[in-house]
């Protein structure tokens, strides 16, 4: 991997450890991911980080399947929840693929920089 590209990633990285929207799973994938840079753990590690986010990334269907739901409603509240549905909604007609959270928007750029970080 290139040394821009390294840096890049390690700072989206940081950043999405400190989204309030990631999921602690994620957040110990990048910790383990970061702390495993230039070792021989690195290239295990990159592996488990990018499945842990492709499993973390909420395809737009899903959010807004989700707040539509009674669990989604118990979980934002009635009222979040059909402002969450209609964001979705709104965003998926301007076509996005995935929810727009501070979590998701980092995860679909590092995701973004696959192939770069199997490298």
């Amino acid at each position: 991997m290139e040394k821009e590209t390294r840096r890049e990633i390690m700072e989206k990285t940081r950043a999405l450890m400190e989204a309030p929207t990631c999921s602690s799973e994620a957040k110990a994938a990048a910790q383990r991911w970061l702390d495993a840079a230039g070792t021989e753990a690195e290239k295990e590690e990159t592996q488990r980080y990018i499945k842990e986010l492709e499993g973390d990334i909420m395809p737009v269907d899903m959010l807004i399947s989700f707040a539509k739901s009674e669990k989604g409603a118990a979980y934002f509240g009635a009222e979040k929840a059909a402002e969450v549905a209609a964001h979705g909604e709104e965003i998926r007609a301007a076509g996005a693929q995935y929810c727009d959270c501070p979590a998701c928007a980092i995860v679909a750029e590092i995701l973004d920089k696959k192939e770069d970080l199997l490298k």
